[in-house]
């Protein structure tokens, strides 16, 4: 008798949109918040599409080990999917995906306590998503069954470009702030812009 798929089909599903997601959470808090149209949106705009997909990443995420706790085929303990290293398939690969969860859902948790933290811990605390995002990537390519196949290494080296283009351009394009500043004030914006990222 052969296994059901479902829930084998349903892990890799979800675990292929929550990177989506976070790839485009990623974008949204570098591109939005640095007019990449030459009209920069309304920041309230900004925060509720930047927070809508980290959440909704973060509600994938859950599916995601909710779908692998259900397969029969790979048996899961819960544990594996909440300490790293624990996990009987593939520890190391599961454990980077393991980090960058909690990470994930630690980042979405300081939205709402950027008031007590301040400002700047809270976007120092921001630069972590980066270290998600190359957490989720490793994860994706070393215990993801599909990582091999053409369509999914298209898509993981078209977010890695994407976020790494917009990292860039963020850092070096000009603030918009208006011409005729002097080189300090240029000097503060990139510095300002940096630590907003």
């Amino acid at each position: 008798m052969k296994t059901d798929p479902t829930f084998w089909i349903l892990a890799r599903a979800s675990g292929l949109t929550a990177y989506l997601l976070l790839t485009a959470s990623v974008l949204a808090g570098l591109l939005l918040k640095a007019k990449p149209f030459g009209k920069k949106p309304k920041p309230a705009t900004v925060a509720d599409v930047h927070r809508f997909l980290a959440l909704t990443g973060l509600g994938m995420l859950a599916l995601h080990g909710l779908a692998i706790l259900a397969d029969a085929t790979v048996k899961m303990p819960l544990l594996g999917l909440l300490l790293p290293g624990l996990s009987p398939y593939r520890p190391l690969a599961v454990g980077l995906g393991v980090v960058a969860a909690e990470l994930m859902a630690v980042v979405y948790v300081s939205f709402s306590l950027r008031s007590r933290i301040g400002a700047r811990s809270w976007r120092r605390l921001h630069y972590a998503t980066y270290g998600v995002f190359l957490l989720a990537t490793a994860h994706g390519l070393a215990a993801g069954t599909d990582a091999g196949s053409p369509w999914v290494s298209a898509l993981t080296l078209a977010s890695i470009g994407a976020v790494a283009g917009a990292t860039a351009w963020r850092a070096l394009a000009p603030s918009g702030g208006g011409r005729g500043k002097g080189a300090a004030d240029g000097r503060a914006s990139r510095r300002d812009r940096a630590l907003a990222a």
